[in-house]
């Protein structure tokens, strides 16, 4: 099913698959507009820690009757690591075992720099339990409001009702032309051209990041996507860096609002998909006058 970006795909997927009180698990930290129409639609979100595997997914255990997991296993977001092949296969057997659905949010699985291309929990599952969404709003440009839903067959009536609900279609026109991107080769030959880009700005942040502040920030996530995170020691405070670095036109996300429990971690979402290489060292050296004066 084709809609308008993958925060319409979790709309849709929420008004189908959940309830007002439904118990729901979600990545802490995590996607925030995820959380907050999750909460719109009523579900009691159930926070999961994340760890260089992704959702540590034996926490779950100690929880009875939930209904979905919300998941970016191929790029966790925002700390950007993998889930491992040992918690995809624990997170699909709870899946089956509890009648329970898994949602896939794979937002940027493409640029992927130092490994292969990781198997979807879509393409492992066989119980028709995880709906996959994609999107082409990252691999593509953000204003391409353009993703889609791989949906399990007998759902397939479910999710038409809701999407003919609430508005329709998405406008054809840029479908079109993105068919025909696609058809032509060229997808294929940009995703193969920013990846070589987009590896190039990830070594030269970690490197410059490394130069400037030695093991003074930790490195999260470097091997996928176009953000890495990094956090910092006990004692700073992110938003307040962050807005110091605003009216200094430095752009540095607080990681801390990703979190919903009462101890954030500190740090900052490094956005590298839009910066030239040749101006990362001087913001990141920037960045160091901000954080450390």
């Amino acid at each position: 099913m084709i809609v308008s970006g993958s925060q319409q795909a979790l709309d849709i997927t929420a008004r189908v698959l959940l309830d007002p009180g439904d118990a729901v698990f979600v990545e802490e930290p995590g996607y925030d507009l995820e959380r907050t129409l999750l909460m719109a639609a009523g579900c009691r979100l159930k926070l999961i820690a994340v760890d260089n595997e992704g959702m540590d997914v034996t926490r779950t255990a100690k929880y009875q009757g939930v209904k979905a997991a919300f998941v970016t296993p191929s790029h966790q977001f925002p700390l950007g690591y993998t889930m491992s092949a040992t918690r995809r296969l624990m997170l699909l057997n709870w899946a089956q075992s509890a009648s329970a659905w898994i949602i896939e949010d794979d937002y940027d699985s493409e640029y992927r720099f130092d490994t292969k291309p990781i198997a979807s929990l879509q393409g492992l599952d066989v119980n028709a339990r995880v709906i996959y969404i994609g999107t082409f709003s990252k691999l593509l440009f953000p204003s391409l409001r353009i993703g889609y839903i791989v949906i399990p067959r007998d759902l397939v009536e479910h999710f038409t009702a809701v999407r003919l609900a609430m508005d329709i279609f998405p406008p054809y026109l840029y479908q079109e032309v993105l068919a025909d991107f696609i058809e032509q080769g060229h997808f294929g030959r940009h995703v193969r051209k920013m990846r070589q880009i987009l590896g190039e700005r990830r070594n030269v942040l970690i490197d410059s990041i490394r130069n400037e502040f030695g093991d003074f920030l930790e490195v999260h996530g470097s091997a996928a996507g176009m953000h890495i995170s990094v956090t910092l020691p006990a004692g700073f405070n992110d938003r307040e860096i962050s807005t110091r670095a605003s009216y200094e036109r430095l752009w540095l996300w607080p990681l801390s609002r990703y979190y919903a429990g009462k101890q954030p971690r500190h740090g900052f979402v490094l956005g590298f998909g839009s910066t030239p290489t040749e101006q990362i060292p001087t913001a990141v050296k920037h960045m160091r006058a901000l954080v450390l004066g």
